[in-house]
């Protein structure tokens, strides 16, 4: 997050050592049950604005990218970029992700906003038989088949945004600002007001003194709450060594500071989670009329998606890559599995253009895994850290601006691979 916004007294080594053996496989396998059968991410927790600036997408480039909830994928090819390759190793992930493009190619844009805008359409049903699942693979037709329901608008998850377990955990917390609390009222003030002074004197009038009880800072240190939230063991650690007060503080301070600090009439991230849905005038490119009629015009084409990991993805695929975003994953493999780590930055080398831009985000506040990776480049051995460029002047700049501020840091670096 942003450090300028922080007191720095917190900004210092937490007493707080690494958890247990025991407890870090108890907080492994909760993160796994909860994540292995489930859809996690239902909207991207990445801000695409800093990532344009970042990547300085151009017509010749090739993208590389953890597919996520697909917002980030289809936000990307606007900016027209050669091909677009989104690769992850959940294949529900590329399940909506094909969705939304099914939905683009066979929908008219009032009903594609309906589905991913609204998080529901009335005949969902009869949509999806009539004009998408024709359209999709076999892996994502069997998915949705199954799960078409989460667009029902019925229920008490009662919006797509409010299922799969990142929604799951938003629609708990909703349900408890707005009702268990009585803060309804606030909450619309907060995202219709239009002065930034009176959104912080609404938050700290009103939510603040109903969102910190003992009971919340209780749940908030919970494995189990963290992994709904889709924090793993691996980033609780980096935050809790590096910042007083541990992840409770850390949880606050970013709380505090989107609601503070950023305008939230801009914050489409936390108003679908706090509405369960967007509005035409908050929300990403995509659901915005002339960018969905770009994309169906062909722009969406130049999306490709592969179920598996990074590394597969590269060995197997051999593509020729000039930009690669690589979200916040390398945080879980820097504690569960180095070797794969190596490995993906060993197919990283060989399978980028020289020059190519890399992207990533952590949720500890410095990343220290990365440089001492051993990679083979040409005839030689090397660490990362000697082949990566970092732009860290701009990162940290465009860090600042992360409307989403949930990330203790993002790094962009150019990697020379011969």
């Amino acid at each position: 997050m942003p450090l300028d916004y922080m007191d720095p007294q917190l900004l210092r080594a937490s007493p707080v050592g690494e958890a247990r053996p025991n407890r870090k496989r108890l907080s492994r396998a909760c993160f796994n049950l909860i994540h292995s059968r489930n859809l996690i991410y239902n909207t991207c927790w990445e801000d695409p604005r800093i990532d344009r600036m970042a990547l300085n997408l151009g017509a010749d480039d090739t993208v590389l990218t953890i597919t996520s909830a697909g917002c980030n994928v289809l936000d990307y090819a606007l900016l027209a970029p050669r091909q677009i390759y989104a690769v992850d190793i959940n294949y529900r992930q590329n399940a909506l992700l094909e969705l939304k493009l099914a939905a683009i190619k066979a929908l008219e844009f009032d009903t594609f906003f309906n589905l991913f805008g609204d998080g529901h359409l009335p005949n969902y049903r009869s949509t999806y038989r009539r004009q998408l699942c024709a359209l999709l693979s076999p892996m994502a037709q069997s998915y949705w088949d199954r799960h078409i329901d989460y667009f029902s608008g019925s229920g008490w998850q009662r919006s797509f945004y409010f299922h799969g377990t990142s929604g799951v955990f938003a629609r708990l917390f909703t349900m408890y600002v707005m009702y268990g609390a009585g803060a309804r009222d606030t909450i619309e003030a907060l995202c219709n007001v239009r002065s930034l002074d009176d959104q912080r004197n609404l938050y700290y009038t009103y939510v603040h003194p109903i969102l910190w009880k003992a009971y919340i800072r209780w749940l908030l240190r919970r494995d189990t709450t963290l992994s709904l939230l889709g924090i793993p063991r691996p980033q609780r650690d980096q935050i809790e060594r590096s910042y007083a007060g541990g992840i409770f503080q850390f949880i606050k301070d970013c709380v505090e500071v989107v609601f503070t600090h950023f305008p939230l009439w801009d914050n489409y991230f936390w108003q679908v989670y706090l509405r369960g849905a967007y509005t035409p005038e908050c929300c990403p490119e995509y659901l915005k009329r002339d960018n969905f009629e770009r994309l169906k015009a062909g722009l969406a084409d130049r999306i490709h998606l592969y179920t598996g990991s990074l590394t597969d993805f590269l060995v197997t695929q051999k593509p020729a890559i000039s930009r690669v975003i690589l979200l916040d994953h390398m945080d879980w493999l820097s504690s569960c599995d180095t070797a794969a780590l190596q490995r993906e930055w060993q197919a990283l080398v060989d399978h980028t253009l020289p020059g190519a831009r890399v992207l990533w985000r952590s949720g500890g506040l410095h990343v220290h895994y990365v440089d001492p990776i051993q990679v083979t480049a040409g005839k030689r051995r090397y660490r990362v850290g000697e082949l990566l460029t970092y732009h860290r002047e701009l990162a940290a700049a465009l860090h600042r601006q992360d409307r989403v501020h949930t990330y203790g840091s993002f790094y962009i670096a150019d990697l020379q691979t011969a």
